[in-house]
């Protein structure tokens, strides 16, 4: 009788085993609810309360595609209008990089370059590349190790040289802010005239046409 007495003694389950068991069972059900909300709703927010944490919401990622299939996550930082299409960052830099890539440019490594030099002299994003290509097409017909791409200091009395790309750029940005626009000369015909002076009007053209390409207005631009 003893034995038996002990034994149903023994079987008994205490307060603290309950409230053990309790705590693993709402601790397993928040987590199978909140993996069953992530895989079932991926796009939404989702809270989840594990012992009291509240844990972090899920980004809303959003995948816009673009012009020749190319692909942007915007993770909710800033946007610019790509023809009416939103992109994530800075979309100068990939429309200068695609450009100097469709041309096989030398300048293709310095995209993001061209951008910096444009906005700290305050220019456009185009007018480095678009003259560039009506000049030399884009590096590729320039005075042997010159890295002159722009025409400029080359004459009778000698060429305008420089050691690499980065200072040719930083060279002609600086020009063409000092003696160009901040002089008024502000369009490709007002830049001819100072720039090009013996021009029928062909240089403006093509620096116009290369403009509109850059900025996506096929019916200005001529492929």
């Amino acid at each position: 009788m003893l034995k038996k007495k002990d034994k149903k003694a023994n079987s008994k389950v205490g307060p603290w085993q309950t409230l053990l068991v309790l705590m693993v069972l709402i601790a397993g059900g928040g987590l199978v609810w909140w993996e069953s909300s992530i895989f079932l709703n991926p796009q939404k927010e989702v809270k989840a309360f594990w012992g009291g944490w509240e844990l972090p919401e899920q980004l809303d990622v959003k995948k816009t595609t673009v012009a020749e299939g190319q692909t942007i996550e915007d993770m909710g930082g800033s946007e610019v209008r790509l023809k009416d299409e939103v992109v994530g960052a800075d979309a100068r830099i990939e429309i200068v990089r695609r450009y100097l890539e469709k041309y096989n440019s030398p300048l293709l490594p310095y995209a993001s370059k061209i951008i910096e030099l444009s906005d700290q002299y305050g220019l456009d994003y185009y007018w480095i590349v678009a003259i560039g290509q009506q000049e030399s097409n884009l590096c590729k017909k320039i005075p042997e190790n010159s890295f002159n791409c722009w025409g400029y200091g080359i004459h009778a009395r000698g060429t305008l040289r420089f050691e690499n790309y980065d200072l040719a750029l930083a060279s002609y940005a600086k020009y063409l802010k000092e003696q160009y626009f901040d002089k008024g000369l502000n369009t490709s015909e007002l830049i001819m005239g100072k720039y090009c002076p013996s021009s029928n009007g062909s240089w403006a053209r093509g620096v116009n046409q290369f403009i509109a390409e850059l900025k996506g207005d096929t019916e200005n631009s001529v492929e």
